[in-house]
C-alpha cells in the first residue's frame, strides 16, 4: 500500500512537472525584453493551484518543471536553477498568503476574498519570482542592468496574470468536475461561448482587422463574462476568462486586435492589463452571485424548516400533504401519514429541566430522520407532535413504520428513555381532505394512549 501510494505521488509529481514545462516553453515563445522574461506566463497559476490542492509536497514538481524549461530556453545551469528556485518560493509564498488571509482553496466562494487572492497571489507573491529571477539574470551577465526595470515588470506582469487566469480555473474544475447541465442550460452555454468565440474572433482576429483596427472594441467581451458569472456561477467564468485570454494572446501576438502596437512586447503588457481585470473583475461577480444564492437557498430552507429540529414545518407539512392528494388524483395510489406524540414530556422537563426535554424533541426528530426514505416528508407540526408523510404506503404498511419508530426511539440508549405514541391514518379510507387525514391518525393516537380524542394542537 505505501509502495502504491509513492508511486501515486511519484507520477503525479511528475505530471505536474511536465505541465509546468510544457506551458513555459509555450509562454517563452512570447519573449520579446528577455528569453527568460515573457508576458504570458501560465505557470504560475498552474504552481499556486499545485500548492493549494497538494500541499507543500509540491515543490520538487515546480523546481524540476522551472529549471528545465529556463535549462532548454537560455542561460546557463546556475541561472536556470536560481530563476527556479524563485518560481518556487515564488508558489510557497502565495499558498501560504492564501492559505493565512483569503480562505485557501476556497478563495474564490466570496467577493472579499477574490479581492484578497488578486491582492497577495496576483501582486505580492509574484515579486518573489520576478525579483530572483531577473537579479540572477543580471548578475551573471544575461540582462542588463540598465534594463532591469523593464524586465522586471513584463516578468512580474506575466506571472500575475497567470495566477489570475489559470489558479481559479484549475481550483474551480478540480474540486468539482461533474457537470449537471439539463437541455436548457446546455443550450444556453452553447449560445454563450459561441458568442465569446465569435466576439473575442472579430475583435482579436486578422479577419476583420483592417475595419476594427484601433479601435476600442475589447469591452465587447465584457457582457459575455458577466453572462458567464450570473448564469453559471464560478466554474464556467473561470473557463470563459481562460478562453478569451487564450484566443485573445494569440491574436495580439499576431499583430491583430485593439492592443497591437509596433513593440510586440508592449501589446502583450496592455493585453495583460485588461486580462487580469477582467479576470478580477468576473471572478468577484461570480462569487458575488453564488453567495447570493446560497443565501437565498438558506432562506427557502429557513421558511420550510423546524428552527429546533431541522426537520420540516407546518408549511412545508401542509405542502406535501396537499401534494400527495393531487398525486393520488394522477396515479390513484393512497399515502399514509403517522402521527407521532411523545409520552410524559412534561414530566421529564419537570423532572430533568427543559434542555433534556428539548433534547428529547430532538432524539425522536433524529430517529425520522435517519429511518426514513427519502421520498417521506417528516414535519414538527407542533411542541411535542410530529408527523411523518408516507407516499404511496397502505395501512399496514404504516403501522409497520409507527410501530419500528417507536421501537428505535425507546431502545436509542439515551438517558432518560423516553417512548412515543403513534396514530396513522390513510388517504382516502380515512379521510379525504388534511384536516380529516390528520384527525383520523389523531384519534388514533389518543385512542392508544387511553384518552378521549382531543383537538390537535396549533402549531408552533
Amino acid at each position: 500500500m505505501v509502495r502504491s501510494r509513492f508511486l501515486r505521488d511519484l507520477l503525479a509529481l511528475a505530471v505536474l512537472a511536465a505541465a509546468y514545462f510544457g506551458a513555459g516553453k509555450l509562454g517563452l515563445k512570447l519573449a520579446f525584453v528577455n528569453a527568460s522574461a515573457t508576458a504570458v506566463w501560465p505557470c504560475t497559476g498552474i504552481a499556486l493551484a499545485a500548492f493549494l490542492i497538494r500541499g507543500y509536497r509540491a515543490w520538487p514538481a515546480i523546481l524540476a518543471g522551472a529549471f528545465l524549461v529556463n535549462l532548454t530556453t537560455a542561460g546557463s545551469a546556475a541561472t536556470s536553477l536560481g530563476i527556479a528556485v524563485g518560481n518556487t518560493l515564488e508558489g510557497v509564498v502565495g499558498c501560504y498568503l492564501v492559505s493565512r488571509f483569503a480562505g485557501s482553496h476556497r478563495a474564490f466562494e466570496r467577493a472579499q476574498d477574490v479581492l484578497k487572492f488578486a491582492f497577495l497571489a496576483g501582486m505580492v507573491s509574484t515579486t518573489v519570482s520576478a525579483t530572483v529571477g531577473v537579479t540572477t539574470l543580471a548578475l551573471a551577465g544575461f540582462a542588463d542592468w540598465t534594463r532591469y526595470s523593464s524586465i522586471w515588470s513584463t516578468w512580474w506582469v506575466g506571472d500575475a496574470v497567470g495566477a489570475l487566469v489559470v489558479t481559479p480555473f484549475v481550483l474551480l474544475w478540480w474540486e468539482n468536475p461533474r457537470l449537471h447541465w439539463t437541455r436548457a442550460r446546455m443550450m444556453e452555454l452553447t449560445f454563450l461561448f459561441a458568442g465569446l468565440f465569435l466576439t473575442v474572433g472579430i475583435v482579436f482576429g486578422g479577419r476583420f482587422h483592417d475595419a476594427v483596427k484601433n479601435y476600442p472594441f475589447e469591452y465587447l467581451c465584457i457582457p459575455f463574462l458577466i453572462w458567464a458569472a450570473f448564469r453559471f456561477g464560478r466554474r464556467k467564468a473561470a473557463a470563459a476568462i481562460c478562453t478569451m485570454a487564450a484566443i485573445s494572446t494569440w491574436g495580439t501576438a499576431h499583430g491583430f486586435g485593439p492592443f497591437a502596437r509596433e513593440s510586440q512586447n508592449t501589446s502583450l503588457l496592455l493585453l495583460q492589463a485588461f486580462i487580469g481585470v477582467m479576470a478580477v473583475t468576473s471572478m468577484a461577480l461570480a462569487a458575488e452571485f453564488s453567495e447570493h444564492k446560497r443565501a437565498d437557498e438558506y432562506v427557502r430552507q429557513l421558511a420550510v424548516t423546524d428552527p429546533l429540529t431541522g426537520l420540516a414545518n407546518y408549511r412545508r407539512l401542509l405542502d406535501a400533504l396537499d401534494s400527495e392528494i393531487k398525486r393520488y388524483e394522477r396515479t390513484g395510489r393512497p399515502f399514509a401519514v403517522v402521527l407521532l406524540d411523545l409520552d410524559k414530556l412534561k414530566m421529564i422537563n419537570d423532572t430533568h429541566g427543559h434542555l433534556v426535554g428539548t433534547a428529547a424533541i430532538c432524539r425522536l426528530a433524529n430517529i425520522l430522520r435517519i429511518h426514513c426514505r427519502a421520498m417521506d416528508t417528516a414535519a414538527r407540526y407542533g411542541g411535542d407532535e410530529f408527523v411523518l408523510v408516507l407516499p404511496e404506503t397502505e395501512s399496514h404498511a404504516a403501522l409497520s413504520v409507527a410501530d419500528r419508530i417507536a421501537e428505535r426511539l425507546s431502545t436509542d440508549g439515551d438517558e432518560p428513555p423516553i417512548t412515543v405514541s403513534t396514530g396513522t391514518a390513510v388517504y382516502p379510507e380515512d379521510g379525504k381532505t388534511i384536516d380529516e387525514l390528520l384527525a383520523a391518525a389523531d384519534q388514533v393516537l389518543y385512542g392508544k394512549k387511553g384518552y378521549s380524542r382531543k383537538k390537535l394542537p396549533q402549531p408552533t
